[in-house]
C-alpha cells in the first residue's frame, strides 16, 4: 500500500469499546497528536486556546476540544493517559534560567495537570534543544516527575523513521507506572515525491510563485548561510522539517517546488499537510496564514500512531517495559539511542 492511501486508511478516528481508555491532550493544536491516539481506539479530550485550532480538532475528531487557555488552576476530568506538547519559551542559557518557576512556560501547566489526574501513563514531545542546551531544564522536569512514582523514558526520536516524509527530530518523553518501550523504527523511508505523488507536478489556481527579486533573495540567503545546495524539495527523499515560519512566511529557507519549466512555487495547504502525514479527510479551519501555524505545529499524526500503538500495548497483560534512562554519578541525562545502548549526551 502507498503512502497516500495508508495514510488515508490508517488515520481515521474511532473509539474502540474494548479499549476504555481516555486521553487529554494539552495544548492540543489542531489535533495531530490526538488523531494518532484516536487511530488505535483512544478516547481523546483536547485544549487548546485558540479559536481555529480547536475548530479543526473538532471538524476531524470524535473527541471534545475545549477553547481555553490553560493555567496551573485549571482542573481536568480523569484520564487513563496525558499528552501533549507544552510551549517552552523561557529557554535561554543568558536568560534568568527560572525552569518551573518561569510563568510564561508550559511545563509547570502540563505537570500540574500530571498531578491532579494522576494518569497510568503520560507523553510530552518538544524540540531537540531540551536535551542539550537546555537538558538543565529537563532534569528538572524529570525529578519532580520521578517524585511522584514514574519511570521516566525519552528519546530523541526523527519522524522520517515512522513513515512521515519528513525529518523531524523531536525529544519524546514517557512516564509510566511500569517501564515502557518505543516504538520499533521502520525500515522503509518515505520521500517527499511519494507524499505528494501528482500534486508535486501541478499548478494549482492561485499558485504562489516565488518572483525574480524573491529568487534574488533566496540566493543571497543560501550564499550567507553556505547552502551547498538549494533548499527547493527534494522529492527523492524526506522533505526538511515543516516549521510555522517555513510555509507561512516568505523567507529565504521557505519550502518551495521547482517546476520542469524553471518557476519555484510555495506549497499549498494540502502539499503541506501531506508532508506533515495528514490525512486527506482532514480539514483546516482558519486563514491561510492561520492554517499553515496549525500544521507547522502539529505532531505529524502518522508519527503520533507509532507512539500510540506503543502505549496501546501497555495495557496488555503481557507486556513488559523495557529498561528506562537514567543518570549518571554526576546527575547526567542518559539516553538509549538503541536497545540496551546508552550514551551520556552531549554537554
Amino acid at each position: 500500500m502507498d503512502y497516500i492511501a495508508r495514510i488515508n486508511k490508517e488515520l481515521k478516528p474511532k473509539i474502540g469499546t474494548e479499549l476504555n481508555k481516555t486521553v487529554i491532550d494539552l495544548f492540543a493544536g489542531c489535533g495531530g497528536l490526538s488523531l494518532g491516539f484516536e487511530s488505535v481506539g483512544f478516547k481523546t479530550i483536547g485544549y487548546e486556546k485558540l479559536d481555529d485550532a480547536s475548530e479543526t480538532y473538532r471538524n476531524n475528531l470524535i473527541g471534545e476540544c475545549f477553547t481555553e487557555e490553560l493555567t496551573t488552576e485549571t482542573d481536568f476530568p480523569k484520564a487513563d493517559i496525558v499528552i501533549g506538547g507544552p510551549p517552552c519559551q523561557p529557554f535561554s542559557v543568558g536568560g534568568k534560567q527560572l525552569g518551573l518557576k518561569d510563568s510564561r512556560d508550559g511545563f509547570p501547566i502540563f505537570l500540574s495537570a500530571i498531578e491532579k489526574i494522576e494518569p497510568e501513563i503520560f507523553l510530552f514531545e518538544n524540540v531537540r534543544g531540551l536535551l542539550y542546551k537546555n537538558k538543565w531544564y529537563l532534569i528538572e522536569i524529570i525529578n519532580q516527575l520521578e517524585n511522584w512514582g514514574y519511570k521516566i523514558s525519552y528519546k530523541l526520536l526523527n519522524a522520517k523513521d515512522y513513515g512521515v516524509p519528513q525529518n523531524r527530530e523531536r525529544v519524546i518523553v514517557m512516564g509510566a507506572k511500569n517501564p515502557i518501550y518505543f516504538p520499533t523504527k521502520q525500515t522503509k523511508r518515505i520521500t517527499a515525491g511519494e507524499a505528494l505523488g501528482e500534486l508535486a507536478f501541478q499548478i494549482p489556481e492561485n499558485s504562489k510563485f516565488l518572483t525574480p527579486s524573491m529568487d534574488k533573495y533566496v540566493a543571497k540567503y543560501e550564499k550567507a548561510s553556505h547552502c551547498i545546495n538549494p533548499r527547493d524539495l527534494y522529492l527523492n527523499k524526506p522533505a526538511r522539517t515543516l516549521t510555522c515560519r517555513n510555509l507561512a512566511g516568505a523567507t529565504g529557507d521557505m519550502h518551495r517546488i521547482k517546476l520542469p519549466d524553471g518557476r519555484r512555487r510555495r506549497l499549498t495547504i494540502r502539499e503541506a499537510a501531506r508532508l506533515q502525514s495528514f490525512p486527506d479527510s482532514f480539514k483546516f479551519c482558519g486563514n491561510e496564514t492561520g492554517i499553515y501555524n496549525q500544521i507547522g505545529n502539529a505532531v505529524a499524526p502518522y508519527f503520533a500512531l507509532s507512539l500510540a500503538k506503543e502505549i496501546k500495548k501497555y495495557f496488555d497483560a503481557d507486556y513488559n517495559g523495557a529498561n528506562y534512562p537514567v543518570k549518571d554519578e554526576n546527575n547526567q541525562l542518559l539516553l538509549f539511542n538503541e536497545p540496551k545502548a546508552i550514551q551520556i549526551l552531549a554537554s
